[in-house]
């Protein structure tokens, strides 16, 4: 076997990796809080979550959300379903389709929804509840087109549409992904970055934001109920760089374990390292544990768990998993994810 194979991408992981943590420990200020589209950072694969959320360097339908490159090795159709029970009874739902064009490379489309249900409106006066109901809704439509440049090297891009609602008030901005993914070996070392949600800023605008206003309050007899509107600052979506390795290691001929870890420069917190891995028997089932977002200041997530079950029926093979994280003080979320390859 080639030394860049199973055998000779150990020691090269392991320094790399020492790599990834040296660059996080030099940390920026933390900016938590100040961007549009906080909904775009939740992962939605459940295979992925499970394994620390490292996921730049996958080369399949998983891989896609952390990394656009993936989109040019995937083999043939497949969809991805997957709900997620966010803490404080916030649903995530998100459903992606890939499809091969040939020659031309792969496709990609993705509809990714966020839902907080109806919320009592309390107001200082009223601080039960004045007996009307809110929510909040987030939505995020995405297209996307990859293609293998060379049997190891694959490159791709997502656009994505966003819009954010709450209440009568709403925005919406367009952002961009881009990635590279790079296989030393089809069974060794795979090297990825990435680039996501670069897009433009975004101001909230509609009929919450419409007052009536008095031009000078001290004065009597002037029009004090001028119909006015309240404009907000320009907010910015998260950007987020991402670079990650992962390695498949064959423990014999019915157990593999997948290797990952991913070091992450978002431009609205410090920097962090997620990890993870994967251990798969004979292709029928998985158990997966990792920790992300470690090195990050005031992080509230950890460690991650999770599993799945696949196999085949007829024409398609099926997987179905399963994932657990901590997010300390706000609880654990789940999430559940069926994969369908065609």
């Amino acid at each position: 076997m080639s030394a860049l194979g199973l055998r000779g991408t150990p020691r090269t992981f392991l320094l790399t990796v020492v790599g990834l943590i040296v660059a996080v420990n030099a940390q920026a200020q933390s900016k938590t809080g100040t961007t549009i589209g906080a909904f775009l950072l939740i992962e939605p694969s459940a295979r992925v979550a499970g394994m620390g959320n490292a996921g730049v360097s996958l080369d399949d339908m998983d891989g896609v959300w952390f990394n656009p490159g993936a989109l040019g090795h995937i083999g043939g159709p497949g969809l991805q379903i997957a709900h997620a029970e966010w803490f404080a009874d916030i649903s995530y739902d998100y459903f992606a389709g890939a499809l091969p064009l040939g020659k031309w490379g792969n496709a990609y489309a993705s509809v990714t929804s966020l839902g907080s249900g109806d919320i009592d409106v309390r107001t200082v006066t009223h601080p039960e509840g004045t007996g009307e109901r809110y929510h909040v809704s987030d939505v995020a439509i995405a297209f996307g087109y990859g293609r293998q440049i060379t049997d190891r090297f694959s490159a791709g891009a997502q656009i994505s549409y966003v819009q954010e609602t709450i209440w009568n008030t709403s925005l919406s901005t367009a952002v961009l992904n881009i990635g590279t993914l790079y296989r030393v070996s089809e069974n060794g070392l795979h090297l990825g970055a990435s680039l996501v949600n670069f897009g433009t800023q975004a101001r909230y605008s509609g009929s919450d934001l419409r007052v009536t206003f008095d031009q000078d309050p001290d004065r009597f007899g002037d029009n004090s109920q001028i119909p006015a509107e309240i404009f907000t600052d320009q907010f910015a979506v998260p950007t987020l760089f991402r670079v990650g390795l992962g390695m498949p290691v064959r423990l014999g001929p019915t157990a593999k374990l997948q290797l990952a870890v991913d070091a992450e420069h978002p431009d609205d917190n410090t920097e962090s390292l997620s990890a993870g891995a994967e251990l798969q028997y004979r292709k029928l089932g998985a158990l997966r544990l990792g920790w992300q977002k470690a090195f990050q200041q005031d992080a509230e997530v950890g460690l991650t768990a999770g599993g799945g079950v696949q196999g085949t029926l007829d024409t398609f093979t099926y997987r179905l998993d399963y994932a657990w994280a901590a997010h300390g003080r706000l609880g654990s979320t789940h999430r559940f994810a069926l994969d369908l390859n065609f």
